[in-house]
């Protein structure tokens, strides 16, 4: 049954990729047929921009989490038998992780100096992943959801908001599996394409979302009413929403790669992936709010 699942949900990561292709595919073919009555030739050139883009954004990264190698830090706590039948992963993912910035010196000299030692190196690795990795993993969470949140809050297009949080969301799993220098199980990015298609789902649809059916209170629905500030809290509430489903997505990834680091049980990573989100949310939305400023200006001067 245990392997049955497995497979379901790696097929259903299959199918939820074609349908993120075939979002993204439907969002710029929509775009490029309004460019249309400007210039055919302007439609011309933006499906041939898009498609270097979707490349770039979206193929390269994608096969660069795929092709990474898979490895569950469940290996580092193993007993010594099984760590001796894994040295060649560790010291895979040690390399891999030496060729990253993050570490200090004196860490990779350490991963280093423990390379001809299986058990050391398992140890060393342990460490290094439990206090420095995690917190940076932490960091670049939080970093791409601010982005989600400035993008997506300024946008006025729910399907530029899906493709958005789309290559955002893609990029940050990429930087969780290049930083860690191991990918999770297909099982687990079979999981991961399914939230990603679904934070894709719902912020196209979070540009329908109505503020005052929200906020039901007389008072706050006759200001969200004003057209300046209607404009400017439906926007906010879209970039709060998107920013909190892309923590939780960044959370979730975080969590399939430290698995049971910590005792931490399958099933309970999605609960607990939504408590830490909300948490998190107050910072992302103060360091957004320092740098939005000045792209709201633009937002002003076309409601003028």
């Amino acid at each position: 049954m245990k392997k049955i699942s497995k497979k379901f949900w790696i097929f259903l990561g299959i199918a939820a990729i074609f349908f993120i292709i075939m979002i993204i595919v439907s969002s710029v073919l929509d775009l490029g047929e309004k460019l249309r009555g400007v210039h055919p030739y302007v439609e011309y050139a933006f499906y041939g921009v898009s498609l270097i883009l979707f490349a770039i954004l979206f193929i390269r990264p994608l096969f660069m989490i795929i092709f990474a190698p898979s490895f569950s830090l469940d290996e580092l706590f193993s007993e010594e038998e099984n760590a001796k039948k894994n040295y060649s992963m560790y010291k895979k993912v040690a390399k891999n992780l030496m060729e990253e910035d993050i570490l200090s010196d004196e860490e990779k000299q350490k991963i280093n100096d423990s390379m001809g030692d299986v058990l050391e190196l398992k140890k060393t690795l342990s460490t290094v992943f439990d206090e420095t990795i995690k917190k940076e993993l932490n960091k670049m969470i939080i970093s791409h959801a601010e982005t989600v949140f400035i993008s997506t809050a300024i946008s006025q297009n729910g399907k530029l908001d899906a493709i958005a949080v789309i290559t955002i969301n893609l990029k940050l799993i990429k930087n969780l599996v290049l930083k860690c220098g191991f990918r999770p199980s297909y099982y687990s990015l079979g999981k991961l394409s399914v939230n990603v298609l679904s934070t894709a789902i719902i912020a196209e649809s979070l540009e329908d979302m109505n503020f005052s059916e929200l906020f039901p209170s007389t008072g706050i629905n006759a200001l969200a009413e004003i057209p300046l500030l209607k404009t400017v809290t439906g926007s906010f509430a879209q970039g709060v929403g998107n920013a909190l489903l892309s923590l939780r997505v960044g959370i979730i990834a975080r969590n399939y790669l430290f698995m049971n680091i910590k005792g931490l049980k399958k099933n309970e990573v999605r609960k607990l992936a939504f408590g830490e989100a909300v948490v998190l949310l107050p910072r992302v939305l103060v360091e957004s709010m320092k740098k939005i400023p000045s792209r709201f200006k633009g937002l002003f001067g076309k409601i003028f």
